[in-house]
């Protein structure tokens, strides 16, 4: 099984995501979908709505169900479109949406753009060894148009099942989702948020940010 260096992967999706123009070759009106999401999200907006029911996430453990996803181009830092023209977003992810600038890699780029890059990257090293797809199990879906479907989706490495939200989290380029109350979706994702801003991965490289709860706020560097 041949393994990408996910180095090399980030710098080209951020070369990518800093361009105004989409990496996908599709439909016109497709490429128009993605840049409009992309760029929206390029300016600290992330147009994906909120589930408008309970999210499922029990039903991992107790009735896994996969079903096969192929990818079209990451729309935000924790949403992509797949090839039957459904956002799907990762349950378990929040990107980043602050526009505040950091050093990355070597490279100037906005929080925000460094989470699209993260799910750029994460996407093409997800479906590298399955013929451009892979598993995802879904826990909620809203109803209207764009049809959005909330999932957690799965990729192997090394021989190993890994989970794509929990791998972007553990490279800091994403955070563990919370919901209203600050509580995070999966517990076990939060441990992997602290993992990697103790390690100072990714966006945790940069001492100036913190976030209470869901919302990420620049913080004082007097107070850090």
């Amino acid at each position: 099984m041949k393994v990408r260096r996910p180095c090399g992967f980030l710098l080209l999706a951020l070369s990518s995501a800093l361009s105004t123009t989409p990496a996908v070759a599709q439909d016109p009106a497709v490429t128009k979908f993605v840049a409009y999401y992309q760029s929206a999200y390029a300016q600290g907006r992330d147009l994906i709505p909120a589930p408008t029911a309970v999210l499922n996430t029990a039903s991992i453990a107790t009735e896994l169900k996969l079903e096969t996803v192929k990818p079209i181009g990451a729309l935000t830092g924790s949403s992509f479109l797949d090839a039957n023209s459904t956002v799907i977003k990762l349950a378990g992810v929040q990107g980043c949406v602050s526009t505040d600038m950091l050093d990355f890699m070597g490279n100037r780029a906005s929080c925000a753009m460094i989470s699209l890059a993260g799910m750029t990257a994460s996407l093409e090293q997800a479906k590298a060894d399955a013929g451009d797809a892979f598993p995802c199990h879904f826990v909620s879906q809203n109803a209207g148009r764009p049809n959005v479907r909330f999932a957690e989706c799965f990729f192997t490495q090394a021989d190993m099942v890994q989970s794509l939200s929990e791998i972007m989290i553990k490279k800091g380029l994403v955070f563990a989702a919370r919901d209203r109350a600050g509580k995070p979706i999966f517990p076990e994702y939060a441990k992997a948020e602290d993992e990697a801003r103790l390690s100072k991965a990714g966006i945790w490289a940069n001492p100036h940010f913190k976030h209470p709860y869901g919302e990420r706020y620049r913080a004082n560097p007097t107070t850090n």
